[in-house]
Formats: C-alpha cells, sequence, structure tokens
C-alpha cells in the first residue's frame, strides 16, 4: 500500500502539469496548418515559374552550365518533395525541417537572382555583336529569372516569419517547463523539510 507521502507526490507533480501552481501556461502561438498550407500553395506557384527558366538557362548555357543549373535543380527538388511531406502533415514544418525548407527557398530565390544577373551581362554582350535573337532571348531570361527571384525571395520571407513563430513558441514553452519544474522541486523540498522536523 503506498504511503501518504508517495500519494502527495503523485498529487503534486498530477497537479503540476494540469494546473500548474504560479505559472500561466503561455500562448505559444505556433503556425496553424491553414497558415502552413498557404506558404505551401505559395512555395509550389514559385517553383513552377522558376523551372521553365531553368530549362531555358541550362540550354543557354550548355554544357558549361549543366553543373550550375543541376545545384538549382536540386534545390527545387528538395523544395518540391518538402511541399510533398508537409501537405501530409502541415505540422512537421515546426520542427527542424521547417527550418531547412525555409534556407531551400532562400537558396532558389538567390540562385534565380543569379541567373538574371548572367543573362544581363550577356544582354550587353550580345548587343555588341549585334545578335538580336540573343539579346531578346537573354532579355526574356533575366526578367523571367528576376519574376522568379523575387517570388521565391517572397515566399521565403513567409515560411521564414512563420519558423520564426514557432522558435519563439518552443522557447516560451521552455520557460514554462522549466518555471512548472521548478515549483513542483521546491514543493517537495519544503515537503522533505516539514517531514524532517
Amino acid at each position: 500500500m503506498p504511503s501518504l507521502h508517495q500519494i502527495y507526490v503523485v498529487l503534486v507533480v498530477v497537479f503540476a502539469f494540469s494546473a500548474p501552481l504560479g505559472a500561466q501556461k503561455p500562448d505559444t502561438n505556433f503556425p496553424t496548418d491553414d497558415e502552413i498550407r498557404l506558404v505551401l500553395t505559395q512555395a509550389g506557384r514559385a517553383v513552377e515559374q522558376y523551372k521553365p527558366y531553368l530549362d531555358m538557362e541550362q540550354k543557354m548555357l550548355g554544357k558549361t552550365g549543366d553543373a550550375a543549373v543541376a545545384k538549382d535543380r536540386e534545390t527545387i527538388r528538395g523544395i518540391e518533395v518538402a511541399i510533398i511531406s508537409f501537405g501530409k502533415d502541415p505540422q512537421a514544418f515546426n520542427g527542424p525541417f521547417g527550418f531547412v525548407f525555409f534556407e531551400w527557398l532562400d537558396d532558389a530565390s538567390r540562385n534565380a537572382l543569379a541567373c538574371a544577373s548572367s543573362a544581363s551581362n550577356d544582354v550587353a554582350a550580345s548587343v555588341v555583336v549585334g545578335d538580336k535573337a540573343k539579346v531578346d532571348s537573354d532579355v526574356q531570361l533575366s526578367l523571367g529569372c528576376t519574376n522568379a527571384s523575387t517570388l521565391l525571395y517572397t515566399v521565403s520571407e513567409n515560411a521564414g516569419a512563420l519558423y520564426t513563430r514557432y522558435v519563439q513558441g518552443e522557447e516560451k514553452l521552455a520557460k514554462y517547463t522549466f518555471q512548472v519544474a521548478s515549483e513542483c522541486a521546491d514543493i517537495l523540498k519544503k515537503k522533505a523539510t516539514t517531514q524532517k522536523q
């Protein structure tokens, strides 16, 4: 049969975690499924806008651009896998993979901007040699990659804001848990001191 002290300890622990003594449970404000799905939709649209320009960039650069474009495609594949995974379980965003997703979006935005810059430089060279068709295709690539970069950047900012909320919520929860544990420890110490007397 359990002693009175053991029953008391169990009651204190149960009470501490169901209705904390002095600690008020924080509003963690974690990103919701709907907010995460919205970012996923935005990311999907940004990726679809960027992919044709990757094809165009690879075609224009030829073999010299294969390695660079292959890395860009790898980033895009990562984003697409994350979109599918988070689509099945949006709350998986609220963890380490949410940060990876944010980084991929940010990388894709920079890659698209590099594509736009390179194409823009090629415009000047094409103008000098008088290749009107090349000028037109370079301008189209530069504008397309610029637009894709802007969209990817906006989506990465949205994902970053959601991930920041997740991290802040985790911090609040950790502080709350520490406070509750401290209060439980204080009660147990006081109880032990009272029993010794």
